[in-house]
């Protein structure tokens, strides 16, 4: 029984960090820290549809800036996904232990 409370205590902890992971995940700003924003930039060449250029252009948008942002949010989305998917699993057997046998503060909380 000893070994069972010891593993359920670390899958708890697992499962606590995950939601503190999908919270930094998901909570925007500059709270990601899945690539180093100190990182020196590297030049690129990209084709953009010329229409849509010069109007950037005409109103003074970074692009640099502003794919750097896209790219870093369409980074963070993906791996919340594969995440996700890779823990999946684990997210529903703890959800059915939850759901079969409450938490452990159940009787501890008064709301």
């Amino acid at each position: 029984m000893a070994l069972f409370g010891a593993l359920l205590f670390l899958f708890c902890l697992v499962f606590h960090w995950s939601c503190a992971y999908h919270m930094r995940m998901t909570s925007g700003g500059n709270m990601d820290l899945s690539y180093d924003i100190n990182a020196p930039k590297k030049s690129a060449n990209l084709s953009i549809n010329s229409s849509l250029l010069a109007q950037a252009r005409e109103l003074n948008i970074n692009l640099s800036a502003t794919l750097e942002q896209a790219l870093a949010d369409l980074v963070r989305q993906r791996k919340r996904e594969l995440w996700l998917a890779e823990n999946r699993e684990a997210i529903a057997a703890y959800a059915g232990f939850v759901e079969e046998n409450g938490v452990f503060s159940d009787g501890l909380r008064g709301f």
